[in-house]
């Protein structure tokens, strides 16, 4: 089990010539390879802990920003531009910030949603950092151990920035950091383990210490709002569909049919519960614990609208192309098996495709399939998930409404 380091040490990181270029575009990762030297303030070469707050410079000697150091390809991530003190001020003032950017978004006092991101990681100036609210509690998601470092500083800015507003904050860090640190996840205040939430006026139960990520898959909130409006009156097919968030859309907009599959029986067992919650009468409605492949192979897909929102099948740019041809075959299948007439909503969260080669890979599919294909939308993450223009690698999910003709 790894020690976490008590003795913050004071290093200041100096970048090889050439390489402050993406710093100065406001880029917020400094790479291993960029790093010429590591000093602290008497100009003796260190190695600075996991975690620590480091600064940065070019081969100069000038200011470029602090973040957190990592012992990874990723060496450090900014957090600040500028020099300041990274403590309880500095905290409050970017959870603050966050939660300014969601009160223009209309989310922090929506009495038809309360479940959105906080904040996104780069997108809001935190790298490693996500908080996602759930009807007054806040599930804290550390992807650096400096983020986890300071895990109650950021709980107290968050009681202060929501006052009674907030009664849970859980962290759920344990998936998220580098395996080689162990650390178990806890409530940093309260103990409440679910809660029963309102998206757009549609009501899920959110389980955050049993569920996938932070609990519930918010990104999609815009999206499922635009399925509702394909779904009156139509029968529809949510494939990899978790806890049923785009069936419930469908189903509370008045699809007359409306089927569910995904591979975990745990999965089926949520959307069930999640349908009943919002439906006393769900004879219109059936699951399968079924992998979707094989049910969309063994099946003609006779509905007037389908989802794919599949995992992400490319965390990482070396199995790119396996993911590239796993969506393209996922796509052609479902493209071949789909009525004339009919609309397929099709998903990538994928980081390492890219909205231009997830757009080529399903033209792909379409002529392998043989089939006429009109792009309706064109869709994206939604805007508590909004990425910073200065780290467009934060803009991972992707999307496109089509009509198979």
């Amino acid at each position: 089990m790894y020690t976490f380091a008590t003795q913050i040490m004071v290093a200041n990181i100096i970048l090889s010539s050439g390489k402050d270029q993406s710093l100065r575009r406001f880029h917020p990762w400094v790479f291993s390879g960029a790093i010429k030297k590591i000093k602290n303030n008497e100009g003796i070469e260190i190695t600075p802990n996991e975690g620590d707050v480091v600064n940065v410079f070019d081969n100069k000697a000038e200011f470029l920003g602090q973040g957190h150091y990592s012992n990874g390809s990723i060496a450090v991530r900014v957090i600040s531009f500028q020099e300041e003190d990274i403590d309880a001020a500095f905290w409050q003032k970017k959870i603050s910030d966050a939660y300014q950017r969601r009160t223009i978004s209309g989310l922090t006092n929506n009495p038809h949603t309360n479940v959105y991101r906080l904040v996104h990681a780069e997108g809001d100036g935190l790298p490693g950092l996500i908080l996602d609210f759930y009807n007054g509690t806040v599930v804290f998601q550390a992807h650096s151990i400096g983020m986890h470092m300071v895990r109650k500083e950021i709980a107290a800015a968050l009681q202060q920035v929501y006052g009674d507003a907030l009664h849970t904050i859980y962290d759920k860090s344990s998936e998220t950091l580098p395996k080689t640190y162990i650390v178990e996840n806890e409530f940093l205040l309260g103990n409440a383990e679910y809660a029963e939430v309102l998206e757009n006026g549609n009501t899920f139960k959110v389980n955050w210490i049993t569920g996938q990520k932070t609990g519930f898959f918010i990104d999609q909130r815009d999206n499922r709002q635009l399925l509702a409006s394909f779904s009156k009156g139509k029968s529809v097919l949510n494939t990899f569909c978790y806890s049923g968030g785009f069936s419930v859309y469908a189903m509370n907009a008045g699809a007359t049919l409306v089927h569910s599959t995904d591979s975990s029986k745990k999965a089926i067992e949520l959307t069930d519960e999640n349908m009943k919650l919002n439906h006393r009468d769900t004879c219109n409605y059936a699951s399968f614990a079924e992998d979707t492949f094989s049910f969309i192979e063994k099946n003609q897909l006779d509905y007037d609208v389908v989802i794919l929102d599949p995992p992400a099948f490319a965390k990482h740019h070396n199995v790119k192309h396996n993911a590239v041809q796993g969506y393209k075959r996922l796509n052609a299948e479902t493209m071949r098996k789909m009525k004339s007439g009919s609309v397929l909503f099709t998903f990538s969260c994928s980081q390492a495709v890219d909205r231009h080669l997830f757009n080529s890979t399903i033209m792909s599919a379409a002529i392998q399939a043989g089939r006429k294909v009109r792009v309706l939308y064109h869709l994206a993450q939604p805007a508590d998930h909004a990425p910073s223009i200065f780290h467009p690698e934060g803009e991972y999910l992707k999307g496109l409404v089509l009509l198979i003709e």
